[in-house]
């Protein structure tokens, strides 16, 4: 249970995605993204250590299409997008897949992709479409950064687990939050800004220090804050974490209870859904692509029925196309976020920097 938690989550991974799957290594050599492979064409995928696809999904598009799919990992988002930007010269494949709105506007800043407008955008809603004037990216999903919480505490303790950004700050929610640091988790940057989103430009930061004079703990990633230090995980049990609260995802709730027998009622974890920032990943093909065609094909198929509703018990992510169906265990037991906070890419990078400068000020010192 807790290894999908990871998978789904960030931590690196082994994929096993099948024949299709030529390679699912990192490196910074340049990538023969048109070579001959089992007597076919090759389309290179340059992704995080969390792509996962099931075994049968890129057969599928290797039998569409006659390319087969070699993948790429880079580490987490960011360091792939980093490594993207530094052998922009020299790609290391043909499609990039897994940039977020948190990092979007460097990606294209940077100049890393070609335009390309996908087939099945039109079943895509335009609010997820960060870059529709221009289309260098493509939306292929969408998640949510959200405060989960230890639904067996607050019974225990008889009290009411909080649901909102105000709540975290009441004096009955002292020193039960965990969250990670917004300079080195994408987790704890995405609840920064969803602080930003929702107190301003003038507000957030006191906000903070109201969060840490209610004894907020930081650490530096997802593992350790959900792993170690939150009580209502496998591994924080394992661990005895104390902290009842952590910033997590929306999916963390389905992904404890995959492959447990009998199914549960609930989820051993709640979602405080009004403490939600809107995650969404792009895929993107990269300026200087041996195999356009076949990059281009790919990427119309990271948006097909077939891929989009694999997504979601692989990387525990929502599709994002509207015509795609959404498996039981996340109807029955994922949270619904009705109105997550968001900020649009531009805003995000004109003052991420300086945000995370100030976070750390306030909060580590």
């Amino acid at each position: 249970m807790n290894t999908n938690l990871r998978r789904a989550l960030g931590a690196t991974v082994v994929a096993a995605l099948g024949l299709p799957l030529l390679a699912a290594c990192g490196g910074s050599g340049g990538s023969g993204a048109s070579e001959e492979a089992d007597g076919g064409k090759t389309v290179t995928l340059v992704s995080h250590d969390s792509f996962v696809a099931s075994e049968g999904v890129l057969k599928e598009f290797t039998k569409q299409t006659g390319y087969t799919v070699k993948v790429v990992k880079g580490g987490d988002a960011g360091q792939a997008v980093n490594q993207a930007i530094l052998s922009k010269k020299h790609p290391q494949g043909d499609v990039f897949f897994g940039v977020d709105n948190t990092l979007l506007s460097r990606a294209l800043d940077q100049g890393l992709f070609d335009p390309y407008e996908a087939k099945g955008l039109d079943r895509v809603p335009g609010k997820l479409q960060a870059d529709a004037a221009e289309h260098r990216v493509t939306p292929v999903d969408t998640g949510d950064i959200c405060v989960n919480y230890d639904r067996a505490y607050f019974t225990e303790h008889k009290l009411a687990p909080p649901q909102s950004f105000d709540d975290l700050i009441k004096p009955e929610y002292k020193n039960l939050l965990v969250t990670e640091n917004a300079a080195t988790s994408s987790p704890g940057l995405a609840f920064q800004l969803a602080t930003a989103a929702k107190y301003g430009d003038d507000g957030w930061q006191d906000y903070w220090k109201k969060l840490k004079a209610n004894g907020v703990e930081v650490v530096s990633g997802w593992e350790q804050a959900y792993s170690e230090r939150f009580s209502g995980s496998a591994g924080g049990k394992k661990a005895k974490g104390d902290k009842p609260l952590v910033v997590s995802y929306a999916s963390s709730p389905p992904a404890e209870v995959m492959g447990v027998e009998p199914a549960p009622k609930e989820a051993p974890t709640g979602v405080a859904t009004g403490t939600c920032f809107q995650q969404t990943e792009f895929a993107g093909l990269l300026k200087g692509a041996k195999n356009t065609k076949g990059g281009k094909a790919l990427i119309d198929f990271l948006l097909s029925r077939t891929f989009q509703e694999d997504m979601p018990l692989q990387m525990f992510v929502r599709p994002a196309s509207q015509d795609a169906a959404l498996p039981e265990l996340f109807t029955k037991y994922g949270a619904k976020v009705t109105d997550p906070q968001t900020l649009a890419p531009e805003k995000i990078a004109k003052n991420r920097e300086q945000w995370v400068k100030a976070w750390s000020s306030i909060v580590l010192k």
